[in-house]
């Protein structure tokens, strides 16, 4: 492990939208062993090493400033925690751990007048070594484009997409759902959640996007690629897909991360699916009626 070099190249933005008061998006990219961060609107390469990388958005809800304070709490609670990770347990173990932190962390600050039933989804990637730890709650996502194809490797916690899985409704019905923004769990609304956990083998030249809702909301997965492939650099990536989803109203706070990974790693193969190299570690499980 400590011979393999692998790094990421990222690129991150956040806008408040063309509606809303107040950001309630927040996002981090840390460096977990030297402690460097993203720097705002900045490029950066961050070498993967003993303490791994992470990157992560959160989107707020509970008004009255009180989303803008869940998704900091998140993202801050999320990277103190890894950073002080000293136990020699599996990562996805630690990685679990670290999300629990920070829904509790959020949960305890909603005690606070003002700030109560303050939440916030979390979407967060964990790479330590050629593995990728994703972890997901709520509703904002990630997708993984590789071999010029695009996948998304988080399921949304929505009432939309229970339905979906019950075949309840059609996808088109579904973009249109006006409960399409209701979700199942947050950061922060009980003492625990349930943390849906995946892992990835990592590929030369993959690329993650990771994003809030105020993007995911405004276009389908494939124009995320386009837009993305035909883009000469990160920076343009990421300024074009705010700009679009400015453009379609800009009804809600966007925030989007830009990742591509490279270094010792094996190549893409055409005759190996996704699939091949995700394993999902642990489910989300819909809180039960009553």
């Amino acid at each position: 492990m400590a011979s393999m070099s692998i790094y990421l190249r990222v690129f991150g933005q956040t806008d408040i939208g063309r509606v809303r008061k107040v950001n309630e998006d927040a996002f981090v990219v840390a460096d977990l062993t030297g402690g460097n961060l993203l720097p705002e609107q900045q490029p950066a390469r961050f070498e993967v090493r003993e303490r791994g990388v992470l990157l992560a958005v959160s989107d707020g809800m509970g008004g009255a400033n009180a989303g803008e304070v869940a998704s900091a709490v998140v993202i801050e609670s999320l990277r103190r925690s890894l950073v002080g990770q000293q136990q020699p347990a599996p990562k996805d173990a630690l990685f679990e751990r670290a999300v629990q932190q920070a829904s509790r962390d959020v949960w305890q600050a909603a005690h606070q007048p003002g700030r109560e039933k303050m939440g916030a989804t979390l979407t967060a990637i964990f790479v330590h070594g050629s593995i990728a730890y994703i972890a997901e709650v709520g509703d904002s996502r990630a997708y993984l484009l590789r071999g010029g194809q695009i996948t998304q490797v988080t399921h949304d916690q929505s009432h939309v997409q229970l339905l979906l899985d019950a075949g309840v409704l059609k996808q088109e019905e579904a973009d249109k759902s006006p409960f399409r923004n209701v979700i199942l769990q947050a950061m922060g609304q009980k003492p625990d959640v349930s943390v849906a956990l995946g892992k990835l083998e990592l590929r030369q030249r993959d690329c993650f996007i990771l994003c809030s809702d105020g993007l995911s909301n405004k276009m389908d997965a494939e124009e995320l690629k386009r837009t993305i492939l035909t883009s000469p650099n990160l920076p343009q990536a990421c300024t074009r897909l705010v700009a679009l989803a400015n453009e379609r109203g800009g009804d809600d706070n966007i925030t989007v991360i830009v990742a591509g990974v490279g270094g010792e790693l094996p190549p893409c193969r055409a005759d190996e699916p996704v699939a091949d190299t995700f394993e999902i570690l642990k489910e989300f499980e819909p809180p039960k009626p009553g």
